[in-house]
C-alpha cells in the first residue's frame, strides 16, 4: 500500500458503504422513473425574427411526457441496484 493508502470498502464501524449507496440510488432511480411517468416536463419555444433593433417573436410553453420506455429503464435500472445493495449487506 503506497503512501498509507487503504484500499477497503469497509467504514470504521464495519458497516459496507458502498452496497449501501447502490441501494440508495437505486430507491432514487425507481423514484425518479415513476415520477418521469407521470409528470409532464415543460420547455420554452421562442419563435420569431429579429430584424436590426427590431424584434417581433412568441414564446411559448409546451409541456411534454418523457418517452415511457425511459422511464422503464430507470425504473429497471434502480430495481437491480436495490437487489444489489441489499444482496451486499447479508
Amino acid at each position: 500500500m503506497p503512501c498509507g493508502i487503504r484500499w477497503s470498502t469497509r467504514t470504521p464501524r464495519g458497516d459496507n458503504a458502498p452496497v449501501r449507496i447502490l441501494l440508495i440510488i437505486g430507491i432514487i432511480l425507481v423514484i425518479l422513473g415513476l415520477v418521469l411517468l407521470v409528470v409532464p416536463i415543460p420547455h420554452r419555444v421562442r419563435r420569431g425574427f429579429e430584424a436590426g433593433p427590431v424584434s417581433v417573436g412568441v414564446t411559448t410553453t409546451e409541456r411534454e411526457r418523457v418517452h415511457p420506455g425511459v422511464s422503464v429503464v430507470l425504473i429497471a435500472g434502480g430495481v437491480v441496484l436495490m437487489i444489489a445493495g441489499g444482496r451486499g449487506r447479508s
